[in-house]
């Protein structure tokens, strides 16, 4: 049995399932992650046509039944196409205390992209709908429909924007988030080497571990984070592989892909594919892609 994180300040081994059950697999997550948002879009969906009903009847406004549920569903619909792209961009341009201020106006002008293509997709979608009832849709004089639109899909993205960024939050500090240890504030000597940091800090839940290097299996690439996976867990390291690259032993540790680091005492096995990369088994059954551009580097190592 791999031995366990060490918490600080103790030598006792911590005992298994006590302070880091084992974090549940992205795999895992995926599928519940995808019904959250469909679940929304269903809610969201209904939940509009059904006011815009009212409001109709209330007003005394002509208009098909059919109608709300087109113009509600098309916009969700493409909400929920689009929230991929919006996972993707916040993982790779996290906002943080540090950052945010770099960052926001890639932000605003994402926001302008996330509304070009939701209202232009919803409008392609409603006057398909139309076209089928034998109808024209009306979007309206374009510029001023499209701030109209805009005004509200500035708030929408905002929002899933925020529900991603507490989503991550909540899930580092969950599955515990690695950082590099700091020289002492004293000014005196750092008890290891900081620049070649023989073990990482984990915070989780409040407590404090160290990991050992050496236990690191891989690292992944994850946006401005590096996931250091250790005996099947998973900790968030806010650094790039580049950087960490640097700082890894180079005789343990060598980059295989532009997104992966590995230890060379955690790879089973190599196996060569016919595109000249090649695919290596870790211990503990991962599967890590190596490029061709750093096999030789890997025969070296």
């Amino acid at each position: 049995m791999p031995e366990l994180p060490t918490p600080v300040g103790t030598g006792a081994a911590v005992p298994t399932g006590a302070a880091h059950p084992v974090p549940r697999p992205v795999s895992r997550r995926r599928p519940l992650e995808i019904a959250f948002w469909v679940i929304d879009a269903v809610v969201g969906t209904v939940a509009a046509s059904l006011t815009v009903h009212m409001d109709h009847v209330r007003e005394g406004l002509a208009y098909a039944a059919w109608e709300p549920w087109v113009w509600e569903g098309s916009s969700r619909l493409m909400v929920l196409l689009l929230v991929p792209a919006v996972v993707w961009f916040t993982a790779r341009w996290p906002l943080h205390f540090d950052t945010w201020r770099r960052h926001l106006p890639l932000y605003l002008l994402a926001s302008l992209a996330w509304s070009l293509l939701h209202v232009g997709g919803m409008v392609v979608l409603r006057e398909a709908a139309y076209a089928m009832q034998g109808l024209e849709y009306d979007f309206g004089d374009v510029l001023r429909q499209f701030g109209y639109e805009y005004l509200k899909d500035i708030r929408s993205f905002a929002g899933i924007v925020l529900v991603l960024h507490l989503y991550r939050f909540v899930l580092r500090r969950l599955q515990g988030e690695a950082a590099l240890l700091a020289p002492p504030d004293d000014g005196s000597a750092p008890v290891e080497p900081v620049d070649r940091p023989e073990r990482f800090l984990v915070r989780k839940l409040g407590r404090e571990f160290l990991v050992a290097a050496r236990d690191i299996e891989h690292v992944q690439a994850a946006g401005n984070y590096a996931n250091l996976h250790v005996h099947g867990r998973e900790y968030p390291l806010r650094t790039t592989l580049s950087e960490l690259e640097q700082r890894l032993d180079p005789a343990r540790f060598t980059r295989v892909h532009r997104s992966w680091i590995v230890n060379l005492d955690a790879i089973e096995s190599i196996e060569p594919l016919e595109s000249g990369d090649a695919r290596l088994l870790m211990r503990g059954g991962t599967q890590v892609p190596c490029s061709r551009r750093y096999r030789d580097r890997l025969r070296n190592g």
